[in-house]
């Protein structure tokens, strides 16, 4: 592939990747805001309680085969087939065992009976999402996310007119669980309809064992930051109770909107990028220096953003009624940009085939993560008058930190990789952080002009907005001005290498 078509092809993915997120996260706030002000905490608390077995049970679910899949630069339709009738099959496995289980998961969370037939429908969807990873991965591998991006839109219209008429209606949490059901059946059945390819009757354990070091590894790691990221919601419902866990999901669930939209973004479109180009170090390294410098423009305005406008974004989505999850908000998106940014430069690494370093980053940050949640879970269930979650506030500082050791020792083994140096990784993210939060310094004058939350909203981003995009117009910003160019349509040849 010629450097000009690769460029053409990454910045092509890169838009529809831009497009899924956005209309994505546009549908997911819309159902969330409804659904956030017909159900309580206790609601979101019971789905809440569910979902971390839902999150290890995908994990086993895809094994890790479909990073190795986009890694491998030439997969088979025998490879292709492999993984789809193991991951099917693994589904199918795991949902019998948690079926008989959910009375223990009720047991669990202080014998919450609500909680098993919850927990049967629910998990039908790591099934039904099981269906859709191969077809997704095809797509991607060719760097052709447009029906990605369609089927999550079409998925998300029909979950929110099921999840908004069930809540309307006093389901309560089945609003939740019929909702993810939903999404799950509509993207899977999109995708089946419109790709035209269907598996081979074959299965080939040779080519599954072909996948095995990467995926294991890669399912390893990924089993270690669930674990470490749903640990905090099992101790919270266990020992402080379902509206705590509520407030909790809700500050995750929507800390998770713009974490997980950049990371997927990213994943998505330079992955396949980079393993295009593993074996021409000079491509290589001028393409990781590019998308690190792509990632801090989009990172730092947009997660520092909403620490800036935590509080009147929920006082105008919600009122006063989940003020509780404002600071948990603040606490979880400051540990995601450096999971975001660890997360980019795990993509380097995997394209290089270093599973195994990256699962050794992964066991480090959880190391410090349990001593942490050791450290401070005898606070868990503290509360004072003006901080209710006091106690959940000191859980996620123990996340921040070990969030913050595990990006430094991934840049240090990362330089090493892609041969060059740690200041010169740190460089391409400073001017990005200067101007965000010059930026923030402005907007944070806004309460100044009233004292209505949506105004100080609409105030505070319109100047935090107008101070960082014109700040990267006068710095000369050739990031900037790529990303203008291509979705302006004034060049197509801009792109991220």
């Amino acid at each position: 592939m010629s450097e000009l078509s690769l460029k053409s092809r990454t910045a092509r993915t890169l838009k529809w990747n831009v497009i899924d997120r956005l209309s994505s996260q546009v549908l997911y706030a819309v159902t969330g805001v409804v659904l956030a002000n017909l159900l309580s905490p206790d609601d979101f608390g019971l789905v809440g309680a569910v979902m971390i077995f839902q999150a290890f049970a995908s994990l086993f679910v895809d094994s890790g085969f479909s990073y190795a899949l986009i890694q491998r630069k030439q997969p088979t339709e025998t490879d292709y087939s492999t993984v789809l009738w193991f991951n099917l099959g693994i589904s199918v496995a795991l949902y019998v065992v948690l079926y008989l289980c959910a009375p223990l998961i009720a047991d669990i969370f202080q014998h919450d009976e609500r909680l098993v037939p919850l927990s049967r429908v629910l998990f039908l969807s790591f099934i039904l999402n099981a269906s859709a990873i191969v077809q997704t991965n095809r797509l991607m591998k060719r760097m052709d996310v447009r029906m990605v991006a369609i089927s999550n839109t079409l998925g998300l219209v029909a979950a929110a007119m099921v999840g908004i008429w069930m809540a309307l209606a006093g389901y309560g949490a089945w609003a939740i669980v019929w909702q993810t059901l939903t999404l799950a059946a509509v993207k899977s059945a999109v995708l089946w309809l419109t790709q035209h390819w269907l598996p081979q009757f074959t299965f080939s354990w040779s080519a599954l064992r072909s996948y095995f070091g990467i995926g294991s590894r890669m399912m390893f790691t990924s089993f270690l930051n669930t674990l470490f990221t749903n640990i905090y919601g099992f101790f919270i419902g266990h020992r402080a109770g379902m509206a705590q866990l509520g407030y909790y999901h809700q500050s995750d669930k929507w800390s998770k909107m713009g974490i997980m939209s950049i990371s997927q973004v990213l994943t998505s479109s330079f992955l396949p990028v980079l393993s295009s180009v593993q074996d021409d170090d000079g491509r290589f390294l001028r393409a990781c220096s590019k998308m690190n410098r792509f990632t801090a423009y989009l990172l730092f305005p947009a997660l520092i953003g909403l620490m800036l406008v935590a509080t009147p974004l929920f006082h105008t989505l919600f009122g006063d009624k989940w003020d509780a999850s404002i600071p948990l908000f603040r606490l979880l998106l400051l540990r995601g940009i450096f999971t975001v940014i660890t997360g980019l430069y795990n993509n380097f690494l995997l394209a290089k085939a270093h599973a195994r370093t990256i699962m050794w980053m992964e066991v480090l940050r959880d190391v410090v993560a349990l001593l942490a949640l050791l450290a401070t879970l005898p606070w868990i269930t503290v509360e004072h008058p003006r901080h209710p979650v006091w106690g959940l506030e000191l859980l996620l500082w123990g996340q921040v930190m070990a969030a913050a050791i595990a990006w430094a020792v991934t840049l240090v083994y990362t330089v090493r990789l892609v041969g060059t140096d740690i200041w010169s990784f740190i460089r391409d993210l400073f001017p990005y952080l200067g101007l965000t939060l010059v930026g923030v310094a402005f907007a944070a004058l806004a309460p100044v002009f009233s004292d209505r939350a949506i105004v100080v909203l609409a105030v505070q981003l319109i100047i935090g907005g107008a101070v960082y995009i014109g700040g990267n117009k006068m710095a000369g910003s050739r990031i900037q001005s790529d990303v203008f160019d291509y979705f302006l349509h004034r060049n197509r040849k801009a792109g991220l290498e």
